[in-house]
């Protein structure tokens, strides 16, 4: 491009510019009520509002009393106690070259001992043992503490 060109449109860019930034300035700011929308609170009752919801499709549940929530406290130290009669699930991890914790993390999520694969993965890196997983087969189970699991994989 010659340097004639690239003036004469930097010049009109900066013309149009001026002359819309003139227009701008200059021009009428008030809005007439109109066209401005106005809005206002309204409050409804916890009825409307129940009514309003269900008619659009809405399922309303109340509150759970504090008393149910106290009643149910109890019930969870029956959990562990029914979850132990089960037999310990166990799960063979083979681990093969290239690998690395977050496969392993996958496997052990596949197998639910662990909730969260970026998390074991996480947490091996923040225990320094990366490098430390080596081939081999590793069996794992339910019965064992988190520890426990990465210590046996990682040899810890």
């Amino acid at each position: 491009m010659k340097i004639n060109i690239v003036s004469s449109f930097a010049a009109g860019i900066f013309i149009a510019t001026g002359i819309l930034g003139t227009v701008y300035l200059t021009g009428d700011h008030k809005v007439s009520k109109s066209t401005s929308k106005s809005t206002q609170k309204v409050e409804l009752s916890e009825k409307e509002m129940v009514d309003k919801l269900t008619a659009a499709g809405y399922t309303i549940q109340p509150k759970a009393e504090p008393k149910e929530s106290a009643d149910a406290q109890p019930a969870q130290p029956d959990a562990p106690a029914q979850a132990s009669t089960q037999p310990p699930t166990q799960v063979v991890v083979n681990v093969t070259a290239g690998m690395g914790s977050i496969d392993v993390g996958r496997i052990l999520r596949d197998g639910k001992l662990i909730e969260d694969a970026f998390q074991f993965a996480s947490d091996i890196e923040q225990r320094g043992l990366v490098n430390k997983l080596r081939e081999g087969t590793y069996t794992v189970d339910s019965n064992m503490s988190y520890d426990q699991i990465i210590s046996t994989i990682y040899g810890n």
